[in-house]
């Protein structure tokens, strides 16, 4: 939500002001939108620090580096050929780290 630092703020003479219907009709707004989260499913794929993790497998297909691919030489990562920015001493930089 943008803010319009232009605007003249409440003192608060102000504030103690506003009428009672202003008031609901604030409380209601804020309440309207929250979203209703089940707590359970949020907290199902939460991971806790320091958790036992000895057990679980992790199973990736890993595919090696196409033709059409770079590894940059700054962050190391592999990007497609469409991010690279130049070449620095003949090693490829992306855009990102460029």
């Amino acid at each position: 939500m943008a803010t319009d630092y232009d605007t003249p703020r409440k003192t608060d003479d102000d504030v103690n002001e506003d009428s009672i219907e202003e008031l609901k009709s604030r409380r209601n707004d804020k309440s309207a939108s929250t979203v209703d989260v089940d707590e359970f499913e949020s907290a199902e794929g939460m991971e806790l620090p320091g958790a036992d993790l000895s057990n679980e497998e992790l199973s990736v297909r890993v595919l090696p580096r196409q033709a059409d691919e770079f590894t940059c030489m700054s962050c190391f990562l592999v990007h497609h050929r469409s991010q690279l920015a130049r070449e620095k001493d003949g090693q490829p930089i992306c855009r990102d780290c460029d």
